[in-house]
């Protein structure tokens, strides 16, 4: 420990000295004669020293004026041991002593033996303190550099999960002639109508990376149409019941496709997406298909997407059909033209209108304006 220093603080030489002499073998002694020196020589030696020995008696700054300076600078005492030095064997001394940061109190004519013993055993205490918060700054320095590491992989993780979603839903969307802005405003629609959804109405469950996942795993919705004959699903008049029958099957085709990418995707995206396949057509009345579930039977994730998808249907032009204006769109939905939706979906179908009119406008222009190519 010789490299290691004791910080003897009395303006009386002699105890200085007596001091000194006990851990001469130990420690570097180093004194001080008064509180303003002292300090100075603390922040000199700072990283060197085990303890302080702080006389209480001092001119111009006592003991206690030591002990709330260091308090004051960066907690000097929290991580070296200051033993008070005192004649006074009063409780009060020993009380204000405690109070203002003190480890322990030394009460003169000193005792060697008690002395050492007290200085020991504060030292040691202060050094597997020191050494417990060492290894839990170390430990959580670890720990946060394993977090930066798990949120990147998370996130690449994510990104590998809506190249998949987004890679097979332009395929399906190619297929079907469909607008590659389709997904677009499928996508978009979803979050204005999410979003509006978790600020008015709190116990539907919507979170911030839920309505991520949501918004995402939307455009995976028509997968199962992969599986239905051009004839049908490129057909510009009314399909036949059989056709229709056929038609409806892409719910159901659609989760078995997701079934098959399990593996390769994320736990929460696959059963959302897998969800939002099958039931995108469900209504809050059970008139829907393939289940006829009814009212909360059917998922948060799943409603939001059925009305996203039949709003879309009605602004977009099909193979069967021009698109209707905005406002014919926004009535055929709220007079049950296109099934019957949760009132607190229309109430958020209502408020979200802007947004969604906004979205169709500007994906509209952009999709003319790609159509002229530049001029």
């Amino acid at each position: 420990m010789a490299d290691r220093s004791i910080l003897v603080v009395d303006d009386n030489e002699i105890n200085r000295g007596i001091l000194g002499e006990i851990f001469k073998d130990k420690y570097n002694i180093l004194e001080a004669g008064d509180g303003k020196e002292a300090m100075k020589m603390m922040e000199e030696n700072e990283d060197k020293l085990a303890a302080i020995l702080l006389d209480i008696v001092m001119p111009e700054m006592d003991g206690y004026a030591v002990l709330e300076a260091m308090a004051e600078k960066d907690n000097l005492n929290d991580s070296i041991p200051v033993l008070m030095i005192t004649a006074d064997t009063s409780t009060e001394a020993e009380r204000t002593s405690y109070q203002k940061g003190a480890a322990d109190v030394i009460h003169k004519p000193f005792d060697p033996v008690i002395v050492d013993r007290r200085v020991s055993r504060n030292i040691e205490l202060y050094d597997h303190k020191n050494n417990l918060e060492t290894q839990v700054d170390d430990q959580t320095r670890v720990l946060k550099k394993q977090f930066i590491y798990l949120k990147k992989q998370e996130e690449r993780l994510r990104s590998s999960n809506e190249k998949v979603i987004d890679t097979i839903a332009t395929i399906v969307e190619f297929r079907s002639m469909e607008s590659s802005y389709h997904l677009k405003r499928i996508k978009g629609f979803v979050r204005i109508l999410a979003l509006t959804a978790m600020n008015n109405y709190p116990e539907l469950g919507l979170t911030p990376h839920l309505i991520d996942v949501i918004t995402q795993a939307s455009a995976m919705h028509d997968i199962g149409k992969i599986s239905v004959p051009d004839s049908i699903l490129l057909k510009p008049g009314r399909l036949t019941n059989e056709e229709f029958e056929v038609m409806k099957s892409h719910t159901t085709r659609g989760s078995e496709v997701i079934e098959m990418l399990k593996d390769v995707q994320d736990k929460e995206y696959y059963e959302m997406c897998k969800d939002i396949c099958r039931h995108h057509h469900e209504r809050y009345d059970g008139g829907g298909y393939p289940d006829r579930l009814k009212g909360d039977e059917n998922s948060i994730g799943a409603h939001i997407t059925a009305l996203a998808d039949v709003y879309d249907a009605l602004v977009s032009d099909r193979v069967y059909k021009a698109a209707f204006p905005m406002d014919k769109a926004y009535d055929m939905i709220k007079n049950g033209e296109c099934g019957v939706f949760s009132p607190k979906l229309m109430a958020c179908f209502e408020f979200a209108r802007p947004d969604m009119e906004k979205l169709v406008t500007q994906t509209k222009a952009a999709e003319e304006a790609e159509k002229n190519g530049p001029v």
